[in-house]
Protein backbone atom coordinates (compact mmCIF):
# COMPACT_ATOMS: atom_id res chain seq x y z
CA UNK A 1 0.00 0.00 0.00
CA UNK A 2 1.41 3.15 -1.28
CA UNK A 3 2.35 5.68 2.22
CA UNK A 4 2.42 9.53 2.23
CA UNK A 5 4.46 12.06 3.60
CA UNK A 6 2.03 14.95 3.42
CA UNK A 7 -2.38 15.31 3.67
CA UNK A 8 -3.96 18.43 2.45
CA UNK A 9 -7.74 18.78 1.91
CA UNK A 10 -9.72 21.12 -0.56
CA UNK A 11 -12.82 22.50 0.46
CA UNK A 12 -14.23 23.75 -3.32
CA UNK A 13 -16.13 25.98 -4.84
CA UNK A 14 -18.04 26.55 -8.05
CA UNK A 15 -19.29 30.12 -7.42
CA UNK A 16 -19.63 32.71 -9.99
CA UNK A 17 -16.12 34.77 -9.37
CA UNK A 18 -12.10 35.31 -10.05
CA UNK A 19 -11.32 34.97 -6.15
CA UNK A 20 -13.47 32.13 -3.87
CA UNK A 21 -13.86 32.41 -0.41
CA UNK A 22 -15.80 29.33 -0.30
CA UNK A 23 -11.84 27.79 -1.24
CA UNK A 24 -10.06 26.71 1.95
CA UNK A 25 -6.66 24.35 1.51
CA UNK A 26 -5.27 22.77 4.69
CA UNK A 27 -2.31 20.69 4.73
CA UNK A 28 -0.70 18.07 7.29
CA UNK A 29 2.41 16.48 7.83
CA UNK A 30 2.85 12.88 9.48
CA UNK A 31 2.99 14.01 12.53
CA UNK A 32 1.11 17.48 13.85
CA UNK A 33 -1.94 19.08 13.15
CA UNK A 34 -3.51 20.11 9.96
CA UNK A 35 -2.35 23.81 8.79
CA UNK A 36 -4.17 26.66 6.81
CA UNK A 37 -2.20 26.93 3.18
CA UNK A 38 -2.88 30.85 2.57
CA UNK A 39 -3.61 31.54 -0.83
CA UNK A 40 -1.15 34.48 -3.30
CA UNK A 41 -3.61 36.92 -2.78
CA UNK A 42 -6.74 37.58 0.26
CA UNK A 43 -8.59 34.29 -1.28
CA UNK A 44 -8.04 31.57 -3.65
CA UNK A 45 -8.71 31.42 -7.08
CA UNK A 46 -9.51 28.54 -8.96
CA UNK A 47 -6.55 28.24 -11.28
CA UNK A 48 -4.36 29.10 -8.09
CA UNK A 49 -5.46 25.52 -7.21
CA UNK A 50 -4.49 24.18 -10.41
CA UNK A 51 -0.95 25.95 -10.56
CA UNK A 52 -0.66 24.82 -6.79
CA UNK A 53 -1.48 20.91 -7.48
CA UNK A 54 1.15 19.32 -9.27
CA UNK A 55 3.63 20.94 -6.78
CA UNK A 56 2.60 19.11 -3.14
CA UNK A 57 5.04 16.37 -4.23
CA UNK A 58 4.45 12.99 -2.09
CA UNK A 59 0.78 14.56 -0.87
CA UNK A 60 -2.34 12.46 -0.73
CA UNK A 61 -5.09 15.63 -1.60
CA UNK A 62 -8.99 15.58 -0.86
CA UNK A 63 -11.55 17.59 -2.65
CA UNK A 64 -14.72 17.88 -1.59
CA UNK A 65 -16.61 17.70 -5.09
CA UNK A 66 -18.07 15.30 -7.17
CA UNK A 67 -15.95 13.77 -9.90
CA UNK A 68 -18.07 13.01 -11.96
CA UNK A 69 -21.67 12.42 -12.55
CA UNK A 70 -23.90 9.55 -12.85
CA UNK A 71 -23.72 6.83 -15.61
CA UNK A 72 -24.76 3.73 -14.47
CA UNK A 73 -28.55 3.65 -14.14
CA UNK A 74 -28.59 5.16 -17.82
CA UNK A 75 -25.70 3.38 -19.31
CA UNK A 76 -24.82 6.94 -20.22
CA UNK A 77 -24.35 10.45 -18.18
CA UNK A 78 -26.34 12.32 -21.39
CA UNK A 79 -28.81 9.40 -22.37
CA UNK A 80 -30.35 10.63 -25.50
CA UNK A 81 -27.23 13.24 -26.56
CA UNK A 82 -25.27 12.35 -29.23
CA UNK A 83 -22.12 13.97 -27.70
CA UNK A 84 -22.68 11.87 -24.07
CA UNK A 85 -19.17 10.56 -22.88
CA UNK A 86 -18.20 7.45 -22.71
CA UNK A 87 -16.12 7.79 -19.75
CA UNK A 88 -15.35 10.29 -17.14
CA UNK A 89 -11.95 11.81 -18.60
CA UNK A 90 -14.15 12.35 -21.89
CA UNK A 91 -17.08 14.18 -19.85
CA UNK A 92 -14.25 16.19 -18.59
CA UNK A 93 -12.93 17.41 -21.42
CA UNK A 94 -16.76 17.77 -22.89
CA UNK A 95 -17.38 20.26 -20.03
CA UNK A 96 -14.24 21.99 -20.45
CA UNK A 97 -14.57 22.43 -24.59
CA UNK A 98 -18.12 23.94 -23.79
CA UNK A 99 -17.10 26.26 -21.38
CA UNK A 100 -13.49 27.07 -22.88
CA UNK A 101 -14.11 31.01 -23.41
CA UNK A 102 -15.66 31.13 -19.63
CA UNK A 103 -13.29 32.69 -17.30
CA UNK A 104 -12.29 31.37 -13.75
CA UNK A 105 -12.72 27.95 -14.58
CA UNK A 106 -16.02 28.76 -14.83
CA UNK A 107 -18.98 26.51 -15.78
CA UNK A 108 -22.57 27.84 -16.37
CA UNK A 109 -21.38 28.13 -20.45
CA UNK A 110 -21.88 24.29 -20.32
CA UNK A 111 -25.17 24.22 -18.06
CA UNK A 112 -26.80 26.85 -20.45
CA UNK A 113 -26.19 24.70 -23.48
CA UNK A 114 -28.88 23.75 -25.72
CA UNK A 115 -28.57 20.31 -25.03
CA UNK A 116 -27.10 20.06 -21.75
CA UNK A 117 -29.55 21.77 -20.09
CA UNK A 118 -31.98 19.52 -20.53
CA UNK A 119 -30.84 17.45 -17.80
CA UNK A 120 -30.01 19.93 -15.46
CA UNK A 121 -32.36 21.56 -12.71
CA UNK A 122 -31.71 25.45 -12.75
CA UNK A 123 -32.91 28.47 -11.19
CA UNK A 124 -35.82 30.19 -11.96
CA UNK A 125 -37.46 26.97 -12.21
CA UNK A 126 -36.25 25.92 -15.22
CA UNK A 127 -36.27 22.11 -15.19
CA UNK A 128 -34.85 19.99 -18.45
CA UNK A 129 -36.78 17.49 -19.78
CA UNK A 130 -34.51 14.89 -19.27
CA UNK A 131 -33.87 16.07 -15.39
CA UNK A 132 -35.38 12.80 -14.24
CA UNK A 133 -37.77 12.80 -11.30
CA UNK A 134 -37.45 13.84 -7.71
CA UNK A 135 -34.53 14.68 -6.01
CA UNK A 136 -32.38 13.55 -9.65
CA UNK A 137 -30.12 10.93 -10.71
CA UNK A 138 -27.22 9.56 -8.47
CA UNK A 139 -23.92 7.85 -8.71
CA UNK A 140 -24.02 4.21 -7.53
CA UNK A 141 -21.58 5.76 -4.34
CA UNK A 142 -24.31 8.55 -3.83
CA UNK A 143 -26.79 5.95 -3.29
CA UNK A 144 -24.33 3.60 -1.14
CA UNK A 145 -23.32 7.33 1.20
CA UNK A 146 -26.83 7.57 2.60
CA UNK A 147 -26.27 3.99 4.59
CA UNK A 148 -23.12 6.09 6.21
CA UNK A 149 -24.86 8.83 7.01
CA UNK A 150 -24.12 10.89 4.39
CA UNK A 151 -26.95 12.72 2.18
CA UNK A 152 -25.33 13.81 -1.08
CA UNK A 153 -27.33 15.83 -3.70
CA UNK A 154 -27.56 15.13 -7.12
CA UNK A 155 -25.38 16.50 -9.10
CA UNK A 156 -27.56 17.32 -12.06
CA UNK A 157 -29.10 19.63 -9.40
CA UNK A 158 -28.11 23.23 -9.31
CA UNK A 159 -30.95 24.46 -7.13
CA UNK A 160 -30.59 25.02 -2.90
CA UNK A 161 -28.25 25.42 -0.64
CA UNK A 162 -26.59 21.78 -0.96
CA UNK A 163 -26.61 21.36 -4.34
CA UNK A 164 -22.86 20.34 -5.33
CA UNK A 165 -23.00 20.31 -9.39
CA UNK A 166 -21.54 24.09 -9.57
CA UNK A 167 -18.83 23.05 -7.78
CA UNK A 168 -18.31 19.70 -9.01
CA UNK A 169 -18.46 20.99 -13.07
CA UNK A 170 -15.78 23.21 -12.35
CA UNK A 171 -13.71 21.05 -10.89
CA UNK A 172 -14.28 19.03 -13.76
CA UNK A 173 -12.44 21.56 -15.89
CA UNK A 174 -9.64 21.73 -13.60
CA UNK A 175 -9.45 18.04 -13.75
CA UNK A 176 -9.26 18.46 -17.60
CA UNK A 177 -6.45 21.30 -17.43
CA UNK A 178 -4.46 18.96 -15.14
CA UNK A 179 -3.89 16.76 -18.01
CA UNK A 180 -2.74 14.08 -15.72
CA UNK A 181 -0.36 15.85 -13.98
CA UNK A 182 -1.63 14.43 -11.05
CA UNK A 183 -3.63 11.31 -11.00
CA UNK A 184 -6.78 11.02 -10.03
CA UNK A 185 -8.07 8.14 -7.60
CA UNK A 186 -9.44 5.63 -9.42
CA UNK A 187 -10.09 7.12 -12.92
CA UNK A 188 -5.86 6.75 -12.62
CA UNK A 189 -3.68 3.98 -10.89
CA UNK A 190 -1.83 4.90 -7.51
CA UNK A 191 0.98 6.23 -8.35
CA UNK A 192 4.46 5.12 -6.96
CA UNK A 193 5.42 8.78 -6.07
CA UNK A 194 4.43 12.10 -6.62
CA UNK A 195 0.98 13.72 -5.48
CA UNK A 196 -2.06 11.81 -6.02
CA UNK A 197 -6.12 13.22 -5.44
CA UNK A 198 -9.03 11.85 -4.19
CA UNK A 199 -12.97 12.87 -3.57
CA UNK A 200 -13.65 12.85 -0.11
CA UNK A 201 -17.08 13.89 2.09
CA UNK A 202 -15.86 16.63 4.87
CA UNK A 203 -19.01 15.48 6.42
CA UNK A 204 -17.95 12.07 6.51
CA UNK A 205 -14.72 13.16 8.40
CA UNK A 206 -16.55 15.36 10.58
CA UNK A 207 -18.33 12.26 11.53
CA UNK A 208 -15.16 10.68 12.53
CA UNK A 209 -14.03 13.86 14.29
CA UNK A 210 -17.24 13.33 16.17
CA UNK A 211 -19.02 16.17 14.88
CA UNK A 212 -22.86 15.40 15.65
CA UNK A 213 -25.18 15.00 12.02
CA UNK A 214 -26.44 18.24 11.52
CA UNK A 215 -23.73 20.62 13.30
CA UNK A 216 -21.01 20.21 11.41
CA UNK A 217 -20.08 23.92 10.03
CA UNK A 218 -17.26 24.58 13.05
CA UNK A 219 -16.34 28.18 13.33
CA UNK A 220 -14.19 28.70 16.44
CA UNK A 221 -10.90 27.60 17.30
CA UNK A 222 -12.68 25.52 20.63
CA UNK A 223 -14.62 23.16 18.26
CA UNK A 224 -11.81 22.78 15.73
CA UNK A 225 -9.16 21.51 18.19
CA UNK A 226 -12.00 19.33 20.00
CA UNK A 227 -12.73 17.89 16.98
CA UNK A 228 -8.94 17.32 15.87
CA UNK A 229 -8.29 15.92 19.45
CA UNK A 230 -11.07 13.20 18.26
CA UNK A 231 -8.77 12.24 15.46
CA UNK A 232 -5.46 12.01 17.60
CA UNK A 233 -4.51 15.32 16.85
CA UNK A 234 -2.94 18.39 19.10
CA UNK A 235 -4.22 21.39 19.12
CA UNK A 236 -3.87 23.96 15.71
CA UNK A 237 -1.94 27.21 15.12
CA UNK A 238 -4.47 29.96 16.35
CA UNK A 239 -5.90 31.42 12.99
CA UNK A 240 -6.75 34.72 12.12
CA UNK A 241 -10.49 34.01 11.37
CA UNK A 242 -12.54 30.68 11.01
CA UNK A 243 -15.20 29.98 9.01
CA UNK A 244 -16.87 26.75 7.73
CA UNK A 245 -14.83 26.11 4.52
CA UNK A 246 -11.73 26.67 6.29
CA UNK A 247 -12.07 24.05 9.64
CA UNK A 248 -13.87 21.55 7.23
CA UNK A 249 -10.45 21.45 5.19
CA UNK A 250 -8.35 20.92 8.42
CA UNK A 251 -10.69 18.37 9.50
CA UNK A 252 -10.80 17.23 6.32
CA UNK A 253 -6.95 17.15 6.02
CA UNK A 254 -6.68 15.37 9.46
CA UNK A 255 -8.87 12.61 9.18
CA UNK A 256 -7.73 11.64 5.25
CA UNK A 257 -4.34 11.07 7.14
CA UNK A 258 -5.53 8.54 9.52
CA UNK A 259 -8.20 7.60 6.68
CA UNK A 260 -5.24 6.77 4.13
CA UNK A 261 -3.37 4.01 5.90
CA UNK A 262 -7.33 1.61 6.21
CA UNK A 263 -6.20 -0.73 2.72
CA UNK A 264 -9.79 -1.71 2.41
CA UNK A 265 -10.87 2.29 1.44
CA UNK A 266 -8.58 1.56 -0.97
CA UNK A 267 -10.15 -1.80 -2.49
CA UNK A 268 -14.09 -1.36 -2.04
CA UNK A 269 -15.84 -4.49 -2.83
CA UNK A 270 -18.84 -2.31 -5.20
CA UNK A 271 -15.79 -0.63 -7.39
CA UNK A 272 -15.41 -2.35 -10.85
CA UNK A 273 -13.37 -1.22 -13.74
CA UNK A 274 -17.20 0.09 -14.95
CA UNK A 275 -17.29 2.51 -12.36
CA UNK A 276 -13.66 3.42 -12.06
CA UNK A 277 -13.84 4.87 -15.86
CA UNK A 278 -17.32 6.29 -15.13
CA UNK A 279 -18.78 7.21 -11.88
CA UNK A 280 -15.46 7.23 -10.16
CA UNK A 281 -15.66 6.66 -6.05
CA UNK A 282 -15.80 8.84 -3.07
CA UNK A 283 -12.80 7.87 -0.55
CA UNK A 284 -13.76 6.84 3.05
CA UNK A 285 -16.38 4.45 1.41
CA UNK A 286 -16.34 0.71 1.27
Amino acid sequence: MRHFERFACIDWSGATGAFQPGIAVAVCERGGPPALVQSQGQHWSREEVLHWLPEQGDCLIGFDFSASLPFVDAHAFFPGWSESPPDARTLWALVDRIASDEPNLGANRFVDHPEASRYFRRHGGRTGDRFGHGIGRMRVIESAARTAGVTPTSSFNLVGASQVGKASLTAMRLLHQLGGRVPVWPFDPVPESGPLMVELYTSLAARAAGVPKGRSKLRDAQSLDAALAALGDPPHAALARYDDHITDAMIGAAWLRRAAGNEALWHPTALTPSLARTEGWTFGLS
